[in-house]
């Protein structure tokens, strides 16, 4: 059995894995969902990897899973605790030392996301339900309003505090039909950071709330 440990990207709703969880556990696993305050002014990344490194505690054979900002964070983590796998879906991969804030002009983000939007015909305008909710279940996102709040600016000022890329096994899925981080822009961001290649998943940015069960079949094929 292996213990996952799930972090949240932008905003820290513990939330956006409820659908992954279950999911896990049916299969024997135990799994955690961290709950971030990341619409606090007054903490950030090193307190989004306290709670994190809370969460696993002593605990043995951790997946440590981040989607998309909780990137940054999961290397801080893998820096302090023993983790077996790292597993970053549709995430931002830092450099040493580099903030959220830095990443996005140093990555492309942006002409990346437009030029995809032009080639695929639909708006380059950022909104929540093109970029996130496209392919999310009505349902699922009719609930997930209680749950939305934002990420406070402090955290995209702080840098990921580590030397150098923890020396854990790391995988990388990306969604297909991500949107806000279209595949070929994280192929290359991975390729260029990491020096590995990218494994797909269908879905979309909010992979764990459109495909679940994609998603975690996955996850569980990384296991030994």
């Amino acid at each position: 059995m292996s213990k996952f440990v799930l972090i949240p990207g932008a905003g820290g709703a513990a939330w956006y894995w409820h659908r992954v969880v279950p999911e896990l556990q049916d299969r024997g696993h135990d799994a955690v969902a961290v709950d971030l305050p990341g619409a606090d002014e007054c903490v950030g990344l090193p307190e989004y990897a306290d709670a994190v490194v809370a969460s696993i505690g002593n605990d043995d054979d951790v997946v440590l899973v981040a989607q998309s900002m909780g990137g940054f964070t999961a290397p801080m983590v893998c820096a302090r605790v023993q983790v077996d796998l790292l597993v970053l879906v549709n995430a931002m991969i830092p450099l040493p030392g580099e903030t959220a804030g830095q990443w996005w002009d140093n990555t492309g983000s942006t002409k990346a996301r437009v030029a995809a939007a032009e080639a695929g015909g639909y708006t380059a305008e950022f909104d929540l339900a093109t970029y996130f909710l496209h392919d999310v279940p009505d349902e699922v996102v009719a609930a997930g309003a209680a749950h939305e709040r934002p990420e406070a600016d402090v955290a995209f000022s702080q840098p990921c505090d580590i030397e150098r890329w923890p020396d854990v096994a790391t995988r990388v899925l990306a969604a297909a039909g991500d949107r806000f981080f279209p595949l070929e822009f994280q192929r290359r961001v991975t390729r260029d950071r990491l020096g590995i290649d990218i494994d797909q998943v269908p879905g979309g940015h909010l992979v764990a709330l459109s495909r679940p069960v994609e998603l975690v079949d996955r996850l569980i094929e990384y296991l030994p």
